[in-house]
C-alpha cells in the first residue's frame, strides 16, 4: 500500500502554504491531517471553508456530532482531535465518552442530537423516524436537521481521508471505546 507523508510548508503550494501559516498562527501547529489534505492543491483550502461554514449548530453541539460520527467512523485520528476540543468546550472525560457511544445522559437536548448524528452515520441517511423525531421534540428545527447531516459529511470526509492514509496522530490518543467502561 501506499504511504502518505505529512507534508512540510515547503513541499505544498503557494496557497496551502498560506493556509499552513494561518494554522500555524490559530492552532500552534499544522495537525497532520489538514498537512494531508496538502497533498491535493485545492482540498484543504474547500475542507476548512466547509468546516467552518455558518451553521445553526453551536461550538459544543458541532463536537457532540463530530464525536459520535468519528467512532461510528472508527477514525482514532478524529476521535483523538475531538476529544481534545470537546475539552476545550466545557466538556469532561466521562461526557465524551458518552458522547461517542452516541448519548448524554447529562443533557437531553445534547442526547436526542448524539443519538441523530449517530443514526444518520450508521444508517448513511436513512434515518430512522424515531430519532428524527425525537430530535426535533428536543428543540431542534429542520434547518438543524440539514446542519446536522452536513457535519455528518463533513467529518466523514476527514475520516475517510485518515482512515486510506493512515498518518500519524498528533493529539493525546484517545482509548478505543470498548476499553473504557462509561
Amino acid at each position: 500500500m501506499s504511504t502518505f507523508n505529512v507534508l512540510k510548508r515547503e513541499e505544498v503550494s503557494e496557497n496551502n502554504q498560506a493556509i499552513f501559516d494561518n494554522l500555524e498562527k490559530a492552532v500552534g501547529f499544522v495537525p497532520n491531517l489538514y498537512a494531508t489534505y496538502a497533498h491535493s492543491n485545492t482540498a484543504l483550502e474547500n475542507y476548512l471553508n466547509f468546516a467552518n461554514a455558518k451553521t445553526s449548530l453551536s461550538a459544543k453541539e458541532k463536537e457532540v456530532v463530530n464525536l459520535a460520527v468519528s467512532e461510528v467512523n472508527k477514525c482514532i485520528y478524529c476521535l483523538s482531535a475531538h476529544t481534545a476540543i470537546g475539552k476545550m468546550n466545557g466538556f469532561t472525560d466521562e461526557q465524551i465518552l458518552e458522547l461517542r457511544a452516541g448519548r448524554a445522559s447529562f443533557d437531553t437536548k445534547l442526547n436526542a442530537l448524539a443519538q441523530f448524528a449517530k443514526n444518520v452515520t450508521e444508517n448513511r441517511g436513512k434515518t430512522d423516524a424515531s430519532v428524527l423525531e425525537n430530535f426535533l421534540n428536543a428543540g431542534y428545527s429542520k434547518g438543524s436537521v440539514i446542519d446536522v447531516i452536513s457535519l455528518v459529511g463533513d467529518k466523514t470526509i476527514s475520516n475517510y481521508v485518515h482512515s486510506t492514509t493512515q498518518v500519524p496522530v498528533d493529539f493525546p490518543v484517545a482509548q478505543p471505546l470498548e476499553e473504557v467502561a462509561i
